[in-house]
C-alpha cells in the first residue's frame, strides 16, 4: 500500500498499531499532544514561537554530551538538555542587558552556535549514532523509559497548569497588570522554560530535536484560528495534536518516512486548511470580506 491510499479500510489504520513499537510511539505522541497544547498555546498567544523554536534547537549539544558520556539514559539526556536550555536562556538575558542586542537576537545567536556544536559532537562521536535520529526522531527508539518520561512530563505540566491557571491566564492576556499585581514574572519564565525543556526531551525519540516543537506549535496555531476562548483553544489544540499524531504515525509506517516529519506534515496540512477555511479568521473569509466592503463602497459612490 502506498501513502496515497492511507484513507482506506479500518484494518489499514489499525495494522501499524499491532506492533509494540508503534503503540509506544502512539502513546508518547498522544501524551505529548496534551502537554504540547498547553505549552504551545502560551507560545502562540505570547508571540514566543520563534524563541521556542530556537530553544528546541539549542538543546542538541546538551543531549549529545549526555549521550556520549552516559549512553542512552533518559535522566542524563534530560539533565543535559535542561542545563543547556537554562544556560542559553540566562546567557541571552545577560547579553541583552549588558549590550545593545535585544534578547531575541542574543537568543538566536546562541541557538546557532549551540546547534552547530551539537551537530559537530554527534557527527564526530564515532559511536555509530545516526544524526538523523537526533534531528528527526526514530519511532523504533521509543522504549519504556522514554514513555515513562513522557507520562511524567505530561502529568507535571497538566498539574501545574491546573494549580496556577489563574496566574497563567493573567500573564498570557495581561502581562502589564500581572506585573503590577505582584506576580513573580521571572519565576514564571523559569518554570515555563523548565517545562518546555522537559517536554522537548520527552519528544526527542518520537519527533527529533528539529521537529519536536511542531507538535506544540502547529496544533495551538490551528486551534487559534478557530477558537476565541482560551479553554476551548486548549481542548481544540489537544484534539488536533492527537488526530495529527495518529495520522502521521500511520503515514510513517506505510511510507518509511521518519515519524517526526510525518507527524508535522499531517499537522501542517490541518493548519493550512484552517488558515484557508476558518469561518472567521481564514484567508478566504478575509478575501470575501474585503471584496464585499469594496463592492459596498463602490455602490455608495455610484
Amino acid at each position: 500500500m502506498t501513502p496515497f491510499h492511507i484513507f482506506g479500510s479500518i484494518d489499514e489504520w489499525t495494522e501499524p498499531f499491532r506492533h509494540g513499537f508503534m503503540l509506544r510511539g502512539l502513546a508518547s505522541a498522544l501524551l505529548l499532544s496534551v502537554s504540547g497544547a498547553l505549552l504551545g498555546s502560551i507560545l502562540v498567544l505570547r508571540r514566543l514561537a520563534l524563541l521556542g523554536d530556537a530553544l528546541s534547537h539549542s538543546l542538541l549539544p546538551g543531549v549529545a554530551v549526555a549521550w556520549l558520556l552516559f549512553g542512552h539514559g533518559v535522566l542524563a539526556m534530560l539533565v543535559g538538555a535542561l542545563a543547556t536550555g537554562l544556560l542559553i536562556a540566562v546567557a541571552s538575558a545577560l547579553l541583552s542587558r549588558l549590550t545593545r542586542l535585544k534578547e531575541d537576537a542574543a537568543f538566536g545567536a546562541f541557538f546557532l552556535v549551540a546547534y552547530a556544536a551539537g551537530i559537530a559532537l554527534v557527527s564526530r562521536s564515532g559511536t555509530g549514532v545516526d544524526l538523523l535520529h537526533f534531528l528527526f526522531g526514530n519511532i523504533l527508539g521509543v522504549g519504556p523509559a522514554d514513555l515513562a518520561l513522557t507520562a511524567i512530563a505530561t502529568g507535571i505540566t497538566s498539574l501545574l497548569f491546573l494549580l496556577f491557571r489563574r496566574g497563567i491566564v493573567l500573564e498570557v492576556f495581561d502581562p502589564v497588570f500581572s506585573r503590577a499585581s505582584g506576580m513573580h514574572v521571572r519565576w514564571f519564565h523559569v518554570g515555563f522554560l523548565c517545562l518546555a525543556v522537559l517536554n522537548l526531551v520527552a519528544a526527542l525519540q518520537t519527533m527529533g530535536v528539529i521537529l519536536a516543537l511542531g507538535l506544540f506549535l502547529l496544533p495551538a496555531a490551528t486551534a487559534y484560528l478557530w477558537c476565541d476562548r482560551f479553554r476551548t483553544m486548549l481542548l481544540a489544540a489537544m484534539l488536533t495534536g492527537m488526530v495529527g499524531s495518529t495520522a502521521g504515525l500511520v503515514l510513517s509506517f506505510y511510507s518509511g518516512i521518519s515519524s517526526g516529519p510525518s507527524i508535522v506534515m499531517c499537522l501542517g496540512a490541518g493548519f493550512l486548511l484552517s488558515a484557508l477555511l476558518s469561518p472567521r479568521y481564514g484567508v478566504l473569509h478575509a478575501v470575501r470580506t474585503a471584496w464585499r466592503e469594496r463592492r459596498a463602497v463602490r455602490h455608495t459612490t455610484e
